[in-house]
């Protein structure tokens, strides 16, 4: 990248769209961002700067484009709020503002200002008509129309889409009268000895009552289920999705589908014949997700292909219809997938564009083929309800908490069914921090902020109320990516890269409606370099941040558990970092060494990181949870029970520190170098543990103890 300050015009045009050209880094120095990477990032915003004439051309257009229009794209206000709406007429037109409500009902914005500038827009002189919305609008998704006397410039401009968001996000009942403490999972490593390789949806239902009836666990925080793609290679990554408004079947328990049962006896026996040889899978020591979804998908064909009956047969078809376009071209594509193989951008060019009357001939044509992964979706939205059900039930006033990735596969199902909604030749990433010193390259496309603005923000409304639905809450992953992203051109390394900015105000509020709808909590993930303003935003609309605890230091010593957050969910660790045993014996030290991953000498890197242990160490002598010289079982004890002294809503153990796992399930910054995502839960002594095992976890009742400030019984 070219590495002299960029000019002044193109530092304007890049602010006008959002594009930031300088920055603080995390060691609190300052950054320009250079010429190239700002080009790099405004051309995949569709933004023209190659030259000085350029940039003065799309600076222009800026202006042209806001008058051209009659309405901005999208309206997002809070509930009692009376925003003003500016409307874009050719002078002297009459105009009148209606609101159609969500539930049918039809208001009238009130007009409060006419101005008209001396503003020449394509041989016309246009004003400016400024509404002021009523006050007392119900939450909900809403349309404005403008009735003009004449044509409009652009007569695709006289409607909007109008969201009203609730001020604030309302916690659910057991969380707003205390604490709750729960666990937290990698789901497909739970394998339990019904398992075909891989943990599944039963898994989840089973490990949740236990946790909610021997240890009065209130939520379950799994890893993201988004849907992978529809064949081998599967995508290790739960955070590297093909989509994520649909789920993996991976997650399907093949016996649990009622159809099984009415197979004629060879197509039966055959299915039974698949699921011994996947649980043969349950012994190795790496989930292996291709053999796995190859004997369930084959399965799972054979029970389709029985196919339905009766009220089943009907509540297939409510399903489609009820998610019609969104799920028609998802099934598509994994028929297409299916057929040409992937990534879609080597399919015949007439395939690439899903409004391609092709495309539609291919659907036509594989229409039992689109019908299976259709069939599939709907399967898992029954199996997560009973799964929600079962939790509920067992005493979890929460249930399940789902987990939201921070974006796509770049080749994946989104990047072509939701066009260009995602940005071309960036992408997302974050900054070098203290824990990824070479920054991170996430190889996903990020959202546009002013295609979901002009799409009404529907797309990020469907993700979100998909992965709501059945569930007690949603963690979002990188939260602070709704504020702004950290954009990486093509070709530059994650350092070279720049932040772009999104509407916050729009994007929380929907996820504030979204979660009040669904009557569900919602988690932020705001670990790493986050802007000043971010945390009190979050706090402002009722989202509960994250605290992890070898993130926090005041000054080079532990930050006192009182300092903590209260709408927080605190813990001692996360999936980016070894498990708590791991950790404390520097499994991650070792492993970055291995990578080559550290920027430091090793011994250097090794000796700040058995400092901040001892001091942690000595912090929990201090306060009584620590006897001197204890051993690893007994500091991972008392590093809970220093959780359980801070003022957080919200506290969780993972399950790799019940069972006594020392490796990591991922290490960031890395691909194929580490085993991501591919490690099944083990025991301390790397041994592959079972759900059964599971609950008979000596630490289970000490840690869930320990977190409610409690002498475990055991």
């Amino acid at each position: 990248m070219d590495p002299a300050a960029p000019p002044p015009r193109l530092v304007e045009l890049a602010r006008a769209h959002g594009v930031a050209t300088d920055y603080w880094d995390w060691q609190g120095r300052h950054v320009t961002v250079s010429a190239g990477a700002i080009r790099a990032v405004l051309t995949a915003l569709g933004v023209d700067s190659g030259d000085d004439d350029a940039i003065e051309h799309s600076i222009s257009d800026i202006e042209l484009r806001h008058w051209r229009r009659t309405l901005p794209p999208s309206v997002v206000a809070r509930e009692g709020w009376t925003p003003h709406v500016h409307a874009h007429v050719a002078a002297g037109t009459g105009i009148r503002l209606d609101i159609l409500l969500e539930d049918g009902g039809v208001r009238e914005a009130r007009q409060v200002d006419r101005w008209v500038p001396d503003r020449d827009v394509d041989g016309r002189s246009m004003g400016q008509a400024t509404f002021e919305l009523p006050g007392d609008l119900p939450t909900g998704w809403h349309r404005l129309v403008a009735h003009l006397d004449v044509p409009a410039v652009d007569e695709g401009s006289t409607e909007a889409t109008l969201v009203v968001t609730p001020q604030r996000l309302e916690l659910p009942p057991a969380l707003a009268e205390g604490r709750v403490v729960g666990l937290q999972a990698q789901l497909y490593q739970v394998r339990s000895a019904e398992s075909w390789g891989i943990g599944d949806l039963r898994d989840l239902a089973d490990l949740a009552t236990w946790a909610a009836a021997a240890h009065d666990a209130d939520f379950l925080l799994i890893n993201p289920l988004h849907a992978a793609e529809p064949m081998p290679p599967v995508e290790p990554s739960p955070y590297l999705p093909t989509t994520r408004r649909f789920v993996s079947p991976l997650y399907l328990r093949v016996e649990d589908v009622p159809e099984l049962a009415r197979l004629d006896p060879t197509a039966h026996r055959k299915a039974l014949s698949l699921a011994a040889g996947a649980r043969a899978l349950n012994a190795l020591d790496r989930i292996d997700r291709d053999a796995a979804w190859t004997a369930k998908k084959e399965a799972l064909r054979l029970i389709f292909d029985g196919g339905l009956a009766g009220q089943r047969e009907r509540s297939f078809a409510e399903f489609c219809a009820r998610e019609g376009e969104g799920l028609e071209t998802f099934a598509t594509w994994s028929a297409l997938a299916e057929v040409h193989g992937l990534p879609w951008t080597g399919w015949p060019v007439e395939l690439r564009d899903p409004r391609d009357a092709a495309v539609a001939t291919f659907r036509h044509d594989h229409a039992d083929d689109v019908d299976f992964h259709r069939w599939l979706q709907w399967l898992l939205e029954q199996q997560l309800a009973t799964v929600q059900q079962e939790a509920r039930s067992a005493g979890m006033p929460l249930g399940i908490v789902h987990d939201l990735a921070v974006g796509v596969h770049p080749t994946g199902a989104d990047a072509w069914g939701l066009g260009d909604a995602l940005a071309r030749g960036v992408t997302v990433g974050a900054p070098p921090d203290q824990f990824n010193q070479l920054g991170q390259d996430w190889s996903q496309p990020p959202w546009r902020p002013d295609r979901l603005a002009e799409l009404g923000y529907a797309p990020f409304r469907d993700m979100v109320r998909t992965i709501l639905r059945d569930s007690g809450g949603i963690r979002v992953d990188h939260i602070i990516g709704l504020f702004r992203l950290w954009w990486i051109p093509a070709g530059c390394t994650p350092a070279e890269g720049t932040y772009v900015h999104y509407d916050h105000e729009a994007l929380l509020g929907i996820l504030v409606l979204e979660a009040e709808r669904a009557g569900a909590v919602v988690i932020g993930e705001d670990l790493g370099v986050v802007a000043p303003h971010v945390r009190d935003d979050m706090s402002e609309r009722g989202l509960v941040g994250t605290s992890i605890l070898w993130f926090e230091w005041e000054e080079d010593r532990p930050k006192p558990p009182e300092r903590y957050r209260e709408l927080c969910l605190s813990t001692v660790t996360t999936h980016d970092l070894p498990p708590s045993a791991g950790y404390l014996s520097l499994e991650h030290v070792t492993v970055r060494e291995h990578l080559g991953l550290l920027t430091r000498p090793v011994a250097e890197e090794r000796a700040h990181e058995e400092a901040s242990i001892r001091r942690l160490r000595e912090a929990c002598v201090e306060r009584g949870l620590l006897d001197p010289g204890a051993g690893v079982s007994a500091v991972v004890e008392a590093l809970h029970r220093w959780m359980a002294l801070t003022p957080s809503r919200m506290l969780a153990v993972a399950l790799a520190d019940v069972v006594g796992d020392r490796r990591a399930v991922n290490q960031p910054g890395t691909d194929d170098e580490y085993p991501n995502w591919r490690i099944p839960l083990s025991g301390p002594d790397g041994r592959p543990v079972s759900l059964e095992e599971v609950r008979e976890a000596d630490l289970a009742p000490v840690l869930f103890a320990a977190l409610r400030g409690e002498r475990s019984a055991d």
